[in-house]
This record gives C-alpha cells, structure tokens and sequence, in this order.
C-alpha cells in the first residue's frame, strides 16, 4: 500500500500527524505555544474549539510528542527478528502519568477513557491512541524517518515492514548519496 493509499482514519493517522507537528528539518513547531497547542487539539475534535492550553499541558505536550518519535524510532529495531524492546523512551512515561486516563470496557473490549474535558483530555485521547494502535496492529508499523535531519513519522506499509525513511526520492537518496560519497572518499585514500 503506498502512502496515497494509506487509511486516514484510526489511531496510526493521529499519532503520525501528532509526531509531525514538529518538522525538524524546516525547524517549524505547529505547537509552538499553548493556543496552537489548543487549536491543534481542537482542530482534530479531540477538545471542545475554543478550549484554552497553559505551559503545563505544551510541557506535556512536547514530552508526549517527543517520547512517542523516540518510540517509533524504536519500530525499526523491532521490525527485525531477534531485537529487544528497549526502555521506554526518557519523558514518555512521565507525560503519560500527567494524563487523566482510567480503564473503561466499551464496546466488549478493554480501552483507556480519557477523563473530563480540556487540553489534559485532548492529550490522554492521543495516549490512548497508543493503545489503540497496538490492539489494531498499526502501532509496529509507526516509524519515523532515520534520516537524522527528518526524522518524520510515517506509516510503514510495506510487506516486510523494512522501510527506513519518510521518503525514498528524499531521505533515502540524501543517505544513499552520503554513503557513496563516503565509500569514494575512502577508497581514493
């Protein structure tokens, strides 16, 4: 399946848009502050519009965020038979602890609620795609680019789950062009 037709619904999309919020190789934060913050919550219908944000929930925010890239960067070593999980990513569980979450059966299954209403909500409701995204079998294929200047989510839809960048005209050729030119450089030494 390629990336045109990639579902957009589910979990996988919201964690994926939610980790790309920061474009590193542009420098551009779209949560930047707490009202974007909020805006972009509200923009997804994971909070009421007009909900306000306060420095605590971007703190929680770009700690979710940032904890969730460590993860999906994770993906990849998982991908590969024989590799181990490592330890959660530093920030991650403190950001899921500051969630109001509770355990709730809806529809016949286990699920994690999210607990009242604001920005804290907004964010528990991304956590809780995590969850979501293990049950349904997507959250192995969230990866983000291993271009060290990217690192962008996507989702790996390829058979064997082997993708390693965002974009192979892009990330991939700048690594393929980097180690060429390496491997020229140290054989005409």
């Amino acid at each position: 399946m390629s990336d045109a037709q990639r579902p957009e619904t589910g979990p996988a999309p919201l964690l994926r848009d939610f980790v790309n919020t920061l474009d590193i190789d542009c420098a551009v934060d779209e949560l930047a502050t707490p009202a974007r913050l909020a805006g972009w919550l509200a923009g997804r219908a994971l909070v009421a519009p007009g909900t306000a944000a306060d420095a605590a929930d971007l703190a929680t925010a770009l700690a979710l965020r940032e904890g969730l890239r460590a993860a999906m960067l994770d993906n990849h070593a998982l991908a590969h038979a024989g590799a181990a999980a490592s330890a959660p990513p530093a920030g991650l569980d403190e950001a899921f602890a500051r969630l109001p979450l509770r355990v709730a059966i809806a529809g016949g299954r286990p699920a994690l609620t999210p607990l009242g209403a604001g920005t804290p909500a907004g964010l528990a409701r991304i956590a809780a795609a995590v969850v979501e995204s293990a049950a349904d079998g997507t959250w192995p294929r969230l990866k983000v680019c291993q271009e060290d200047t990217c690192r962008w989510a996507f989702l790996d839809t390829s058979k064997n789950r082997s993708r390693s960048w965002c974009s192979m005209r892009v990330c991939g050729n700048r690594t393929k062009t980097r180690a060429y030119r390496a491997r020229r450089r140290t054989a005409a030494h």
